[in-house]
């Protein structure tokens, strides 16, 4: 395969040009850092001088959510608000909202790595893009419109929803590609069913899903029910939104852009580095932001580095596909368990449909934990022996995986609500004081 380069000095450097310039501009941003007044007073007692290679980075300490939302609103800004050109926002749903700003530099720089994602896929100015994700506060939808722009690309701004108007859209301007969260893209496929819009009446190639963790069982059921190519995004608001991370062409992980990132992959518990290799949580420190510099960010997503490089050429470091949060873990009765690890096993297998939940309540002293899963209509009939089977090969098979003997409620497809933005997977009705 010939891979395709936004800007193929920086995505190809040598690794050791590449620590130079890593370290070049840590230097920049703590020098940056210290204009914000939270930095001012975190690092008063470390010398800005003594930061003077990438090993040095550990002497400084991490930033959390707690500390953005502490420093609500100004506290991290190292410009003049007048130098300020947008905020985005997170939601806030559970607290202050964490606020991330942007100069007029910081916007253009955001758009080339974002158009060096795009492009990396092998994406061109002839492609039409829809952006089927939500815009306004949340990076998503202006981050990948941007950065479809600089590539050239015809950008249709449709947001998130209606998806009979994203089919409409969809037919009268030829869309190749979409941005979307994997669970709306199911729903498109399971729209497409219900309204009988031929397959051969638009003309989608490739997919960038991203916004909520997914397994590569859904991705590779997208791919195959809607005869795309789908592509891994990374990213989060506090480090921009899109951009920090794509799959390329190779589709072997996803390069961590390091001329703008570094990442260290920690212990959540011990905060020591982990082995490359090695699942832990994903620390991230932004280079080249002018408004809104962040230091060692504990961003809570669990990954691990690729040790060999990539087949591509790109010398940034891969990390594998985001297992989920730190904070998204459960605990069943005293079992420790990640939603994703649900995922596999539903999505893996034909008769399921495209959408299941996960509820727990609390029954007397334990935990019972309930999978509720969409199948194909045709496993509803008189004869329930089919139905009762495929329970009892979903159960055996979670209960193998996860160590918990959990309930299976099987639904006919369509019947589970459906989030036009991120997907709502899991509903823990527990009492909140327990």
């Amino acid at each position: 395969m010939e891979y395709q380069y936004w800007n193929k000095h920086r995505e190809t450097m040598p690794r050791e040009e590449l620590k130079r310039l890593q370290v070049e501009r840590l230097t920049w941003t703590v020098a940056n850092a210290l204009k914000t007044p939270f930095y001012a007073e975190r690092l008063k007692k470390i010398p800005v001088d003594s930061i003077q290679s990438l090993d040095d980075l550990r002497r400084l300490p991490f930033t959390t959510k707690h500390d953005l939302r502490e420093g609500f609103p100004y506290g991290f800004l190292s410009i003049p608000q007048d130098n300020v050109v947008r905020l985005h926002a997170s939601s806030g749903t559970t607290g202050t909202p964490t606020t991330v700003y942007f100069s007029r530099e910081d916007l253009g720089r955001w758009s080339q790595l974002v158009a060096r994602c795009i492009f990396g896929t092998g994406c061109t100015k002839s492609d039409v893009f829809q952006n089927m994700i939500s815009y306004g506060l949340f990076t998503g939808g202006l981050g990948f419109h941007a950065g479809a722009e600089e590539v050239g690309m015809l950008v249709i701004p449709s947001g998130a929803g209606n998806t009979t108007r994203q089919f409409r859209l969809m037919q009268d301007f030829g869309t190749t590609v979409v941005h979307a969260t994997p669970s709306f893209l199911l729903h498109v496929e399971s729209k497409m069913q219900e309204e009988a819009i031929a397959r051969d009446s638009i003309r989608l190639r490739k997919a960038f899903a991203g916004a909520e963790p997914y397994s590569e069982d859904t991705r590779q059921r997208i791919q195959d029910l809607l005869h795309i190519d789908v592509y891994n995004s990374y990213g989060l608001s506090e480090m921009n939104g899109p951009g920090v991370a794509f799959e390329c062409q190779a589709k072997q992980g996803l390069h961590l852009w390091e001329d703008a990132y570094i990442g260290e992959i920690i212990n959540p518990d011990t905060l020591e580095p982990v082995p490359d290799g090695e699942i832990g949580e994903l620390v991230l420190t932004c280079l080249c932001r002018e408004a809104n510099p962040l230091l060692r960010y504990r961003t809570r997503d669990l990954t691990a580095f690729y040790c060999e490089p990539c087949v591509c050429g790109r010398t940034h470091r891969r990390l594998h596909r985001i297992k989920g949060r730190t904070d998204d873990m459960l605990i069943i009765n005293g079992v420790n368990l990640f939603p994703s690890q649900i995922e596999e096993v539903v999505m893996a297998m034909p008769e399921v449909a495209n959408n299941y939940s996960i509820a727990i309540e609390k029954e007397g002293a334990l935990d019972r934990l309930t999978v509720h899963i969409e199948v194909h209509a045709h496993i509803f009939r008189d004869d329930t022996r089919p139905l009762n089977a495929l329970r009892e090969k979903i159960r055996k098979t979670l209960q193998a995986l996860i160590t918990i003997n959990p309930r299976v409620e099987l639904h006919e497809s369509g019947s589970l609500a459906v989030s036009e933005g991120k997907a709502k997977r899991v509903y823990d009705n527990r009492p909140k004081d327990v």
